[in-house]
């Protein structure tokens, strides 16, 4: 199984606490395919909703093809997301709950077959995202001091 990355979203992580992840395909042309694989794709801006029980990811933007004649696609429309019937109707029932909402995190290509991977995400307060850089800080420093030390046991 071949993963290979074309865009993820570091700030959703940031600014959502992820609950639960899913992958799901998604509706593409080929024009599309060929500009993600000179890896031209983005999902910072985008968001995932419910439009007549179908699944659509707005706002994310992929740059035109390179080689692309006179017929491209274009870069920032609403794509249609792939999922079973059963997997939209238990999503649609937790996203359903109050303050829960989906973030794409992830695009890559699987297997030849480009997918999206997106998180059920709850919003986090200014105090939780201070938190997680301290956190962070503090990883990293404890990483320093014990880069050059040789551990024996």
């Amino acid at each position: 199984m071949s993963i290979k990355l074309i865009a993820s979203n570091k700030k959703a992580r940031y600014d959502y606490d992820i609950l639960e992840k899913f992958e799901a395909g998604i509706v593409l042309q080929g024009s599309e395919v060929k500009s993600l694989r000179e890896g031209n794709g983005n999902v910072k801006e985008s968001y995932i909703k419910f439009l007549k029980n179908e699944l659509w990811v707005i706002g994310m933007h992929i740059a035109e093809y390179s080689h692309s004649g006179y017929s491209g696609h274009t870069t920032v429309h609403d794509r249609k997301l792939l999922l079973h019937k059963r997997e939209l109707i238990n999503l649609k029932k937790k996203v359903d709950l109050k303050g829960v909402t989906m973030v794409p995190l992830s695009m890559y290509f699987k297997n030849g077959k480009v997918k999206v991977e997106f998180g059920l995400a709850r919003g986090k307060k200014n105090w939780d995202k201070r938190q997680s850089i301290m956190k962070k800080d503090l990883e990293r420093q404890t990483q320093r001091t014990f880069k050059g030390q040789k551990i024996s046991l």
